[in-house]
């Protein structure tokens, strides 16, 4: 087995920054490590998954994240409390693993944003599933505020994680009625797609409810700081948008796979270029 070499599977794959985050990352490490790009669509995994054993390691991104799992040997705890999986480390086993909740714990830290009391998430898709679950792990108080097309994957979502963390108790509520509340969450969190490039002049919600948020995470990459970033920023706030997650999630891996140690200006800056970077080749 080569040993340093690795890759990011998905389908479709065009765009990814995946290359760049992860080379930098070896170089900030002194490391060698080669990093591709393979386009593995579901049902070719089986016929794929020897050309992924003889990497070293590899990640993984959307369809592959579940179909992955029956070609392990085992799956690390929080693995396999979502039943995902988008790093693999080969050696003398075949180990999953899901860096995407420490990603998002690790921009919120390297912030200084408190990840206790009030959490608001808006959204109810993949994303705000990763940050349903943190928080409540975290014991934090949880609500979910939705559009009201969305109610029903909001439910579901909300009964899921009280049956696998033992009944704990999650608020929801819908956006229009987030405007109307006296809540004011310790931290704001967008999960959903409002405010992605190309449509960057919309936000998820009203400044009001920004102004009586003490703290703002947007899981969206594209732009760097979407309206909701810099209208919170406006208002005092502390605010961090997904190009952070991305980053510490890539991060993660590579403690994952090589035990390494990075310093956080190091990271802070690599988050910036990789938005420069992503400007120059995906818009």
């Amino acid at each position: 087995m080569s040993e340093r070499k690795f890759a990011v599977i998905g389908h479709p794959i065009g765009h990814t920054m995946s290359p760049f985050i992860h080379k930098r990352l070896f170089e900030l490490a002194s490391l060698e490590g080669e990093y591709t790009v393979i386009d593995v669509a579901p049902e070719e995994l089986p016929e794929k998954i020897n050309e992924l054993n003889k990497l070293a390691g590899y990640n993984i991104t959307i369809p592959n994240k579940q179909e992955i799992i029956p070609f392990l040997d085992g799956l690390d705890k929080k693995a396999a409390l979502y039943g995902s999986v988008n790093t693999v480390k080969n050696g003398s086993s075949r180990e999953g693993f899901t860096t995407d909740p420490d990603g998002f714990l690790k921009a919120l830290a390297a912030a200084g944003i408190p990840f206790e009391g009030n959490i608001c998430i808006i959204g109810c898709g993949g994303v705000a599933r990763t940050f349903v679950y943190e928080a409540a792990l975290a014991g934090c108080d949880i609500t979910i505020a939705v559009r009201p097309e969305d109610k029903e994957i909001r439910d579901a979502l909300a009964a899921e994680v009280r049956e696998k963390l033992g009944g704990k108790e999650i608020s929801v509520c819908l956006l229009s009625e987030l405007e109307e509340s006296s809540l004011c969450p310790q931290l704001l969190v967008n999960a959903t797609p409002v405010g992605m490039y190309p449509k960057t002049d919309a936000m998820p919600v009203s400044e009001k409810v920004i102004a009586r948020s003490r703290n703002v995470f947007d899981a969206i990459y594209n732009p760097l700081e979407t309206k909701l970033i810099r209208t919170a920023k406006e208002f005092g706030k502390t605010a961090v948008g997904g190009m952070a997650m991305l980053v510490w999630q890539a991060v993660v891996s590579h403690e994952i796979w090589d035990g390494t140690v990075y310093d956080t200006e190091d990271i802070n800056k690599l988050i910036l270029d990789s938005a420069k970077e992503m400007e120059k080749s995906f818009r």
